[in-house]
């Protein structure tokens, strides 16, 4: 197979995915890893994708808080699947934080029929998705920040914004999730405001496709002991399974939009 076609298929995998390792990449297209490491460096000199320990991820600003839909009807349906599963867990009357991420635009649409919410978000997305006049009984807060290239608030002012307050949930993609790092970021300004985030909840939900597995950022958000739940897809490999048992919610693309909690109008 030629270079540009297995970059191609490299790329194909971030879109869907957001994050790709070596070794399901070595595995799918049956060459070395040092070809599958070259292809990356490839993708990456063109600002394609980003370099991470065990494979790639996609730039940032690619996706997350641009307030755009994932590339692809598959990428959509997948994100799509993962919001409406994490969104089952609100109910009326309750307090949620929403970090910035696609997928948690797509929790955002799908709490919208829940009665008296509260929803605390570093997203200017999420935030005029939810803000609706006619709704008193939904308050939407959006804290302080510097805006990042995704568009997102971050940073020292949005962390003192959040060091008072206090949720029952807090819904938040990551960058990357695996066995010994546990929740990463990107960057040290957004994983710093996600830790503000995680200090506020009293349960923190990882909303995040299988692809993000195993891909550890830069800045650490979160250890194991500090997550409730994790949703994500059928992609996820066994080890996570084991590590993730009693407290994993797998989505599949396909599944009609469950309802999001009792007592929702």
């Amino acid at each position: 197979m030629l270079a540009r076609n297995r970059q191609e298929l490299i790329l194909e995998s971030l879109r869907r995915n957001g994050g790709v390792r070596v070794s399901e990449l070595v595995r799918k297209l049956g060459v070395s890893d040092v070809t599958i490491r070259r292809d990356i460096g490839e993708l990456s000199r063109r600002g394609l994708a980003d370099r991470v320990h065990g494979g790639a991820a996609l730039p940032e600003g690619s996706g997350g808080e641009s307030g755009s839909p994932p590339s692809g009807t598959a990428d959509r349906a997948a994100e799509r699947a993962l919001g409406r599963l994490a969104a089952t867990l609100v109910r009326p009357g309750s307090s949620i934080a929403l970090s910035a991420g696609n997928a948690t635009l797509e929790v955002a649409a799908a709490v919208r029929a829940v009665a008296d919410l509260t929803v605390v978000t570093n997203s200017p997305a999420v935030a005029r998705l939810l803000h609706d006049p006619a709704r008193p009984d939904r308050t939407v807060v959006l804290t302080g920040g510097t805006l990042n290239p995704a568009g997102a608030l971050v940073g020292p002012l949005t962390a003192r914004t959040l060091a008072p307050l206090h949720v029952d949930l807090l819904f938040l993609p990551v960058h990357g999730f695996s066995a010994a790092a546990g929740l990463t970021g990107r960057d040290l300004a957004g994983a710093e405001t996600d830790r503000a985030l995680v200090a506020a909840a009293a349960c923190t939900v990882v909303v995040a496709g299988s692809g993000r597995w195993g891909v550890v950022g830069l800045a650490s958000v979160a250890g194991w002991d500090e997550v409730g739940v994790v949703v994500s897809d059928e992609g996820l490999p066994p080890e996570a399974r084991n590590l993730l048992r009693g407290r994993l919610l797998l989505a599949e693309p396909d599944a009609p939009a469950p309802g999001a909690g009792d007592g929702t109008r």
